[in-house]
């Protein structure tokens, strides 16, 4: 993406769209992405492969690491993609204890765990 894609208003507002649905720290992140849950929920090209959450997972630790004047436009692209996941995904919530469920496990490789308040 060109560096003029994001304007300055709406880099705020991607920004702090994405402090609001990214509720987990970065340790709390790197640490669910090494359970096996973690690894078993998300679509995947194939067997092998890491899922698009899991991965995305990554990225969202690497720009929680960053300050915010380092955010690239890249970084900016992935942050609205994590917004529009976490929006879309929430409103799918099922009916029921959601502790062992796939739903959960995916939004939390997004960055969200949908038990904090």
């Amino acid at each position: 993406m060109a560096q003029t894609d994001f304007d300055k208003e709406a880099r705020e507002q991607i920004y702090k769209d994405f402090k609001e649905a990214v509720n987990m720290t970065p340790s709390e992140l790197e640490k669910w992405l090494k359970t096996d849950e973690s690894k078993e929920v998300g679509y995947k090209e194939d067997d092998d492969s890491e899922s698009v959450g899991h991965e995305s997972g990554r990225k969202i630790i690497q720009i929680l690491h960053k300050k915010k004047a380092d955010l690239t436009d890249q970084d900016y692209a992935h942050m609205r993609k994590v917004v529009g996941y976490v929006h879309r995904h929430t409103a799918q919530r099922p009916s029921g204890n959601i502790d062992d469920t796939p739903w959960r496990y995916s939004l939390k490789n997004w960055g969200h765990e949908p038990k904090k308040q």
